[in-house]
C-alpha cells in the first residue's frame, strides 16, 4: 500500500496511547512500516509480573507499576539517543495519570507506594521529552473486549469489565487536560485500521497531516 505522502523532513516522535485492547500496538506496527520509522513496544509478554498482578492486584501492583515505568524510561532514553524517528507504544505518562492513579484509587496500592512512584514518576519525565504528536485510540468497553478476547493472552482473561471502565474514565480525564503538545483522537469503535485498507489509509493520512501537513487536520 502506497499513500504518495511526502517523506518526513525531519526526526519525529509519535506515541500510541490507549487502553488495553484499544489496538496500540497494532497500530504502532502500521505507522512504524509505513513511515520507515523505529518501533518501541510495551513490554508485555515479557513482564515477569503481569500474570501474578491479575491474579493478585494488591500485592503485586506496585512491583508492576515499577517494573513498567523502568522499562519505559529506558524506552524514553533510548528514544532521545535515537537519530531517527520513532513511533512508540504507550506513552511513559499513561503509566502514573491511568494504571497507578487507578489502583491507588480502588485500594489495590498503598498511599505511600503511590506517593513514592509518584516522585520517582516526576524526577523521571522531568527530564524528558514529550511526543511530536500524542495518538489516543477511544475505544469503548464493549470494542476493548472483542480485542482482548480475539488476541488470546491467558494473563488477561481474569480482566473485568470494571477495570475496564474506570481505566477508560482515566483516560478521557488524562486526555482533556494533555497539554504537552498537539494531540489527536481516534475513535475505533467504528474503524478497523488492521483490516481494513480504507480505514488504515485515512488513518495514516490523518497522522501524515497533523505532523506534516500545513494545515493539520
Amino acid at each position: 500500500m502506497s499513500l504518495d505522502l511526502a517523506a518526513p523532513p525531519s526526526r519525529k516522535y509519535v506515541a500510541i496511547a490507549g487502553n488495553i485492547g484499544a489496538g496500540k500496538s497494532s497500530l504502532t506496527r502500521i505507522v512504524s512500516d509505513y513511515f520507515g520509522w523505529e518501533p518501541f513496544y510495551e513490554q508485555v509478554d515479557d513482564n515477569p509480573y503481569l500474570s501474578d498482578f491479575y491474579e493478585d492486584m494488591k500485592r503485586w501492583s506496585f512491583n508492576l507499576q515499577v517494573f513498567f515505568l523502568s522499562s519505559r524510561f529506558k524506552h524514553q532514553r533510548r528514544i532521545e539517543e535515537s537519530q531517527q524517528s520513532v513511533v512508540q507504544d504507550r506513552s511513559i505518562y499513561e503509566d502514573a495519570e491511568i494504571f497507578a492513579r487507578n489502583l491507588y484509587e480502588m485500594e489495590l496500592m498503598a498511599e505511600r507506594d503511590y506517593e513514592n512512584y509518584g516522585e520517582l514518576f516526576g524526577i523521571m519525565t522531568s527530564y524528558l521529552r514529550p511526543p511530536d504528536l500524542l495518538v489516543y485510540l477511544k475505544a469503548s468497553v464493549p470494542t476493548l473486549v472483542r480485542h482482548i478476547q480475539a488476541r488470546g493472552r491467558d494473563f488477561e482473561a481474569g480482566i473485568r469489565i470494571e477495570y475496564l471502565e474506570r481505566l477508560n474514565r482515566h483516560y478521557e480525564d488524562w486526555v482533556n487536560r494533555y497539554d504537552l503538545g498537539p494531540k489527536m483522537i481516534v475513535d475505533v469503535d467504528d474503524l478497523d485500521f488492521v483490516n481494513q485498507d480504507a480505514d488504515r489509509s485515512d488513518l495514516l493520512r490523518r497522522i501524515d497531516s497533523r505532523l506534516f501537513g500545513l494545515f493539520p487536520a
